[in-house]
């Protein structure tokens, strides 16, 4: 099996490699490109996928053992190798690189320079022949707003071909024109020159430009009013009501002759999401967001590459600003500068927002992703036919005998080995059942595999009580039942604990497997099934195997078990965090004097438990109702050590 050879029988022998710059494709038997990359050195490169197969990241693995040749093109400079690597993957849509989806199709402003009067129109088309497009915009009525704004200040025609041709030939304006909302040659107010003019302030407005429209305006109004010229002064009034609304709409963020894309991305082993800020004269113009599939390890550097190429490959001079912000640079940052460059006629600098202005507005793009993400795989997950797809795929790819329709999955979580919680998660049909969630506390441990070991055997012991006997009380016990956000609540076991699930998901690879299996064997219950997906590669494992199963990128069951394990990770920490809040509360009533009112305001104006034990008895004392006596005893009583 090619899994179990050293490397892959195409391997290119040794000095056939050049070490030029270049860009090379895996094919696969049937000559279909899979892969396209991109090197400054061909025989470096390359030797990273003909490494030993059992070295490789699964996903690489399943790449070059899925192509069955690969070939090379030499180019001149780095520059021409990023410009060839664009073109081949717009061409062949390889399915192993990165794959873009724009969660919408947006809408966009658009003034069509070509035509002999310019209009400004809302429209989608990206491709009209000469047009300027401002946006994208979240929404169509955004657009129209925005332009019922801007044409009171800049009137420019906004009447179709139809309209134009009509009032031109007749001599007649345009019914736009005629009730004010077109100011284009057709409404036989201004020449076509003149409306060109307007047409180049509004573009320049827009652009950035509204500072010196503002003060011009400001300009006129005062000298009107002070030549008493009233109705003037009320127009230019009006008009600056209307860019003050334009202007409200798209908040000051940067600089206000900054001109920049900024890149926010959030990403983890199969996707990604982007939310590209188009900032024209230090206000956000614009804002888009798209989601990324990867299917091989990718490095962020390597990610923001393909998202520029993607975004400036098609990109007129105009729409490249002069500055770029991302999060991480890529190692052909200079290249890809030069390579925008070439495109804009300027100069264009690619850098990392690290601190100020930008790197706030950084963040709030990638907590914007980073919402987008959790979104994505939350749809993926919610979503009926998707859930029955991967259901159904979970089924083949494990080998089970039915659908798991009951799945439960377990996380342990602990504070450098202290305070080590258990999570389990019930997922039923697909969806998260949560009043069905619970948390185990494990008091004695070796380490995380024990740990596990310890809650899975309570857990199914549930499974042995007669059925007639599950209304009765519970034996004691030191698992506890909580709610979906982590509270402890005290009440008897639901007889639907005892339900049996289909398939059991741990959160770690082999140790951890091996240890649920062992679990299982020991309380007796083998025909449930088990498996184990490993964060850091996003591998599935199964008892006794020697290799994982490896999901497609674009399979609904690898996105329903990494919702599994996200969610059972999330309610793990949320217990651990009440839990050792609960524990400080309980140490503080220990202290004479210090009632549970003052124990909260305690916690509650110092933030966090960490920060209370950091204060001194003075600052203890800052807080209304807590005396300098009191203080020194808190403070005593924190920094005392604790027994056992």
């Amino acid at each position: 099996m090619a899994r179990s050879a050293p490397t892959v029988p195409y391997k290119p022998k040794p000095g056939e490699i050049p070490t030029n710059p270049g860009v090379y494709r895996f094919r696969d038997a049937d000559g279909r490109v899979l892969y396209v990359g991109k090197a400054k050195n061909l025989r470096a490169r390359l030797s990273n996928y003909f490494a030993p197969l059992h070295t490789l990241h699964e996903r690489t693995r399943r790449m070059v053992t899925t192509a069955a040749s690969v070939e090379w093109t030499v180019v001149a400079t780095d520059v021409d190798s990023l410009q060839l690597e664009y073109q081949w993957i717009k061409e062949f849509d390889p399915p192993f690189n990165v794959r873009y989806k724009d969660d919408k199709s947006y809408p966009f402003m658009a003034i069509t320079l070509a035509d002999e009067a310019p209009r400004v129109i809302v429209t989608r088309n990206r491709r009209i022949p000469g047009a300027k497009y401002f946006g994208p915009y979240p929404k169509v009525w955004a657009v129209h707003d925005t332009i019922d704004l801007m044409i009171k200040v800049f009137p420019i025609r906004t009447c179709s071909d139809s309209s134009y041709k009509k009032a031109m030939a007749t001599g007649r304006p345009c019914f736009p024109g005629q009730i004010g909302r077109c100011g284009g040659p057709c409404s036989m107010k201004v020449t076509i020159e003149e409306h060109r003019a307007i047409v180049d302030d509004f573009i320049a407005f827009m652009s950035g430009g509204d500072q010196r429209f503002t003060r011009a305006l400001t300009a006129r109004m005062r000298e009107a009013s002070a030549a008493m010229d009233y109705e003037a002064a009320a127009v230019y009034r009006d008009k600056l009501q209307s860019i003050d609304a334009v202007l409200n709409k798209s908040a000051l963020v940067l600089a206000a002759d900054t001109d920049a894309d900024l890149f926010g991305i959030a990403e983890d082993e199969l996707a990604a999401t982007v939310q590209h800020f188009v900032i024209r004269g230090g206000r956000v113009r614009g804002v888009r967001a798209t989601t990324i599939e990867k299917e091989i390890d990718i490095t962020g550097g390597d990610l923001v590459d393909q998202v520029l190429q993607r975004t400036y490959g098609n990109a007129a001079a105009a729409d490249i600003p002069k500055q770029v912000l991302v999060p991480a640079l890529p190692e052909d940052a200079a290249d890809l500068e030069e390579w925008l460059r070439e495109r804009r006629g300027k100069n264009v600098t690619i850098q990392v927002a690290q601190r100020g202005a930008k790197a706030d507005l950084m963040r709030t793009a990638t907590l914007n992703a980073q919402q987008a993400l959790m979104l994505h795989k939350t749809r993926r997950t919610s979503d009926y036919v998707a859930r029955t797809q991967a259901l159904t795929d979970l089924q083949e790819a494990l080998g089970l005998a039915e659908a798991p329709l009951r799945i439960e999955c377990y996380d342990v979580s602990h504070l450098s080995g202290t305070n080590v919680v258990a999570s389990m998660v019930v997922f039923e049909d697909g969806l998260p059942r949560k009043d069905q969630y619970r948390s185990f506390g494990v008091a004695e441990t070796t380490d995380d595999t024990d740990s596990l070991y310890q809650v899975l055997t309570r857990r199914l012991a549930y499974l042995d009580r007669p059925e007639e006997n599950e209304d009765a009380a519970p034996p004691v016990d030191p698992m506890t039942a909580a709610t979906s956000d982590g509270e402890v609540v005290t009440e008897r076991r639901r007889p639907r604990f005892a339900y049996r699930p289909q398939l059991l998901v741990v959160d770690g690879g082999q140790p951890q497997v091996a240890a649920a299996a062992r679990a299982l064997r020991d309380a007796g219950h083998e025909e449930i099934a088990l498996c184990g997906i490993a964060k850091r590669l996003e591998e599935v494992w199964l008892p006794d195997e020697e290799y994982p199963v490896i999901l497609p990128r674009t399979s609904e069951a690898l996105y329903l078990l990494q919702r599994l394990r996200d969610e059972a990770h999330r309610f793990a920490i949320t217990h651990q965090r009440r839990r050792r809040r609960r524990d400080i509360q309980s140490v503080l009533a220990e202290v004479p004097g210090l009632g549970e009112a003052r124990i909260k305001a305690l916690l509650r104006h110092f933030g966090s438990v960490a920060a209370l034990k950091k204060a001194t008895p003075e600052e203890i004392a800052e807080l209304p109702g807590v005396g300098p006596k009191l203080a020194a005893a808190v403070h005593a009583h924190l920094a005392a050590p604790v027994d056992g």
